[in-house]
């Protein structure tokens, strides 16, 4: 291999979309991915006659102009069929009250939450300048946190008049902005915003930094909007995939990186790689782009790797993401109700927040006559850990059973709905994505790490980036998917090129 090659670490749609760039701009890429699937937290996995995404469902960019579409036009690959999701979620309090529809028309949303919230409009108002604002400013690809003079010439320009009166509420929360329209009372609105933010930032409303809570509240409307791809999750990998195979991309499936190290006065990274059979290989690269969590750099550059005692105790100050619970179950259409959303998220008051996702006829998840159905919670990682293999079953079987219990009461189940149901845990994403401990979800969107204030794609040492979704503002593919923007535009212009994807208007 080459030393002037670069390596992206993890196949995740961030690790996929930045390697894909990289290859078309002619650069020698490899791929490196542990697992023997791509997609990391987008992907699947089958159970007879059904497929289930692992853990995205839903999927925001598609449409035009948007982070998706922008890139797959840049890259010649065609997008993934898909459907608009109208409503994009039904939000289920648990209070009596009929579901909150997130409206795919802005208008209809509009009827829909002054009838559900009525006052709030003030509110709601601040939040779409706030919305249209961050999206003037997003298309234009600025560069956050900024690190260095041509971060900073992105940023300037990247901002608008608009966006320095928006800048003003940078370190304020969702939780402030209703207080500044005189909203704070309304007790129903403030948990379907923790509700809905829980799923976005991992943080309710008083810890969501308003500039990003703002926006991810207003997703689901046009002109944007929430897709459901037809097949699987797995559809974005591998039009990625082709990309960069096309380009002249180097796939590495079933290998695992295993040490990175960049000695003093080198301008060369040493990464040591298992393959299938255990068999060590050494590799050479002037880059390498890490998609992985950050939190996975202390186990794979040792102390004398070239990364600095004060970054890795940056890193191990990081607050400590989420581990999710995911039911994955099966069972016939006819037992769910008639017009059943695809997306539903429901209060419960043990598990808070649990989010629903149901398969369409026809999209081939299931067969004809099924459905699949995934339904997933936040949990702290730490309650799984520690568990000894006895308890750890208990505890799997217990959750499982809860879980049930949950959906065959919201959809008045009985045992014979069922065909098939599973449970995974953080310890089974720690496993699928060689996530540590299986934290999903990046970094809480608090106003003290959101944004300028967040982590940086450019790391200390020279040549080793970051992206995913410790990165970019927000989970999701989106996200991820302007994090690996981010940090291919930052790496070319560290070799004195330029990349500029077309923005559609």
């Amino acid at each position: 291999m080459s030393e002037e090659s670069i390596i992206v670490v993890g196949g995740g749609i961030a690790g996929l979309t930045g390697a894909a760039l990289l290859s078309k701009e002619g650069y020698q890429v490899t791929l490196v991915e542990a697992h023997s699937q791509l997609g990391g937290c987008a992907g699947t996995f089958k159970r007879g006659s059904y497929t289930f995404d692992v853990g995205a469902t839903q999927v925001a960019g598609l449409e035009r102009g948007g982070i998706h579409h922008r890139l797959f036009n840049y890259l010649d690959i065609p997008l993934p069929d898909a459907k608009i999701l109208d409503p994009g979620c039904s939000v289920t309090l648990g209070d009596g009250s009929r579901p909150i529809n997130l409206w795919h028309d802005p208008l209809r949303w509009q009827k829909e939450r002054q009838e559900q919230f009525p006052g709030s409009e003030i509110f709601w108002s601040l939040c779409s300048k706030i919305h249209e604002s961050n999206w003037e400013f997003v298309e234009r690809d600025p560069i956050l946190p900024v690190r260095n003079f041509w971060d900073l010439s992105q940023l300037i320009r990247a901002i608008r008049p608009s966006n320095l009166l928006t800048g003003f509420l940078s370190k304020l929360t969702i939780a402030d902005l209703l207080t500044i329209t005189g909203c704070h009372k309304d007790r129903r609105l403030r948990s379907f915003l923790d509700l809905q933010l829980k799923l976005y930032s991992q943080e309710p409303a008083s810890r969501t930094a308003a500039l990003y809570g703002a926006t991810v509240l207003q997703m689901a409307q046009s002109p944007r909007g929430l897709w459901h791809l037809h097949g699987s999750m797995q559809i974005l990998s591998d039009l990625l995939k082709d990309s960069f195979l096309r380009d002249g991309g180097s796939l590495l499936i079933g290998h695992r990186v295993t040490k990175i190290i960049r000695k003093e006065n080198s301008n060369v990274f040493d990464v040591k790689v298992l393959d299938r059979r255990k068999n060590l290989l050494q590799m050479k690269a002037s880059d390498i782009v890490f998609s992985l969590p950050p939190q996975s750099l202390l186990d794979l550059i040792p102390i004398d790797g070239g990364l600095s005692t004060t970054y890795r105790e940056s890193i191990k100050k990081l607050p400590k993401p989420s581990g999710a619970v995911v039911f994955y179950g099966a069972l016939r259409r006819v037992d769910l109700p008639v017009d059943c959303p695809g997306h539903i998220q429901v209060f419960d008051e043990h598990f808070g927040s649990l989010f629903i996702s149901i398969s369409l006829e026809n999209d081939q998840r299931a067969p004809i006559g099924m459905a699949t159905l995934i339904a997933s919670v936040f949990v702290d990682i730490d309650q799984w850990s520690n568990l000894d293999s006895q308890a750890y079953t208990r505890k799997k079987s217990v959750v499982s059973k809860q879980i049930r219990a949950i959906l065959d009461h919201k959809f008045d189940l009985l045992e014979t709905s069922w065909d098939h149901q599973e449970l995974s845990t953080p310890r089974s994403f720690e496993r699928w994505t060689g996530r540590p401990s299986g934290i999903v979800g990046g970094l809480g969107q608090h106003p003290d790490q959101f944004g300028p204030f967040g982590l940086s794609s450019r790391t200390p040492l020279k040549g080793l980036w970051l992206c995913g979704d410790s990165i970019y503002p927000g989970e999701g593919t989106a996200g991820v998917s302007q994090s690996a923007l981010m940090v291919v535009r930052q790496l070319l212009e560290s070799k004195g090129r330029h990349l500029n994807i077309p923005v559609f208007n």
